[in-house]
């Protein structure tokens, strides 16, 4: 029983799986590149739309007849309706292939040719002249690139948003309960947990607004540009109607308004926002560090603050309770940070006109953007929803700390009062022990001077 179909292209025949719905190139790229993950469904789904728009500003161009663009049209939607699962069947070429994406946009062409061919087998539609009418896949892959990227931002910053708010409820309700800080891992003077919390509030912000700032660069789209920037083959007016009825899917301020030799030559836009996501990941770790280690304990660390027990933390010691969450987060930090090299080098290379990093570029930024839009929802959901005080464990070493002495200075001087935190470390005994002892402080300046509360300026 014959399970395959011939067909051809310019190389010549090849043998296809009967029931797939892709042509000659995709099955020549499926053999020849079967290393790593698959191309990603987003990129697809952003290609279809891609085709779609295409169609219908050829069709408004003149330049693709009406009954071809509506056939077209109606196997994309067809196809865009698909569930992942089922839209991936026909999708199956690696990220690791050639550098401009061509194997994938021509994977796209020749299923919806097929789909179409399904749909109505009288009227044929071509992969090539047709569905990639006055494109290339120079200019299209990059579109997708950057429809892909600005979709998984504005997702990301959600996750932000949320993660802040959560934040905020914390910092609100702990405004003022005063906390030992630290500086160098030592001991420094006092700060209210709120206070601290706010700090992180502020680093979330500015990433935020960093990715705000930055974001825009990725709505500059290379359609039009087609095989080197020039447009040739495109009809005049293509683009911008390409772009319009792409910002009308998405919502989002497309433009086709740009330099196509930059757009194919060059992926800056997705390199400077990646090192967005890369200044958000470097605050996220230093946040759930925090969060962790002042978590540590409960009995043996610093013990200041209350985790969560989303599951058992241990498969020997029972009741162990560990900040997974947070842990899940610094992973996924880790691998966005060695993202960014790869981004880095992959924007730099390519010849001439045109980036050949193109599938690993938006891969790994995507990547980037997914990893962290789901831990960050874990960690606000799963940790900081339920983080807690331990109040006591945080009053007893405000009252242990030497360094409230610092208020002493400014009534006896820097000198005297580290001579009185040297006397108390080195005889074991209460900063007010050491005070009194010394002759400098009585009980009630001692009292009145050393407020934690009114040391953390709070007011």
């Amino acid at each position: 029983m014959v399970d395959y179909r011939i067909e051809e292209d310019t190389i010549g025949p090849v043998k296809i799986p009967v029931t797939a719905l892709w042509g000659p190139q995709t099955e020549r790229s499926r053999h020849n590149f079967t290393t790593g993950p698959k191309m990603p469904l987003t990129i697809i789904r952003a290609l279809l739309q891609i085709k779609r728009a295409a169609a219908t500003a050829n069709s408004e161009l003149a330049q693709l007849p009406v009954a071809k663009t509506q056939l077209i049209v109606a196997a994309i939607d067809q196809l865009l309706n698909l569930d992942d699962a089922k839209l991936q069947q026909d999708f199956p070429l690696s990220v690791y292939q050639t550098g401009s994406g061509t194997q994938t946009n021509m994977n796209v062409n020749e299923v919806v040719a097929h789909v179409a061919a399904k749909l109505n087998s009288e009227l044929e539609i071509l992969p090539n002249d047709d569905v990639n009418h006055g494109q290339s896949s120079n200019d299209v892959f990059p579109t997708a690139m950057n429809i892909t990227a600005s979709i998984a931002v504005n997702d990301l910053e959600k996750s932000v948003t949320r993660l802040i708010t959560e934040l905020k409820r914390k910092q609100a309700k702990y405004w003022q309960v005063v906390k030992i800080g630290r500086t160098h891992l030592q001991d420094a003077t006092p700060i209210t947990f709120g206070q601290e919390i706010s700090g992180w509030v502020s680093m979330l912000e500015h990433d935020q607004a960093f990715l705000e700032q930055l974001k825009s660069t990725l709505y500059e789209l290379a359609i039009g540009g087609t095989a080197v920037g020039t447009g040739l083959n495109a009809a005049p007016g293509f683009a911008v109607k390409v772009a319009e009825k792409l910002s009308h899917v998405y919502g989002l301020p497309f433009t086709a308004k740009t330099n196509k030799f930059y757009g194919l030559a060059a992926h800056s836009g997705l390199n400077v926002v990646h090192g967005a996501l890369k200044t958000l990941a470097s605050d996220l770790l230093k946040i759930a560090n925090d969060v962790r280690f002042l978590a540590s304990g409960p009995r043996a660390g610093y013990g200041e603050l209350s985790i969560p027990a989303n599951e058992p933390g241990s498969s020997i010691m029972p009741g162990k309770v560990n900040p997974t969450q947070a842990e899940a987060l610094t992973m996924a930090v880790t691998r966005v940070l060695g993202n960014d090299v790869t981004i880095s080098l992959a924007a730099s290379q390519g010849n001439f006109e045109m980036n050949v990093y193109k599938p690993v570029l938006i891969s790994t930024f995507l990547e980037s953007a997914d990893l962290l839009q789901g831990t960050i929802q874990g960690f606000a959901d799963k940790l900081i929803a339920g983080l807690e005080i331990r109040s006591t464990r945080m009053a007893e070493l405000v009252d242990r700390s030497l360094m409230t002495v610092t208020a002493l200075s400014p009534h006896i001087g820097y000198h005297n009062s580290a001579k009185i935190a040297q006397a108390a470390e080195k005889a074991g005994t209460s900063l007010e022990e050491a005070a009194l002892k010394s002759g400098l402080v009585t009980k009630q300046e001692f009292d009145a001077w050393v407020d934690p509360l009114a040391m953390t300026n709070l007011n």
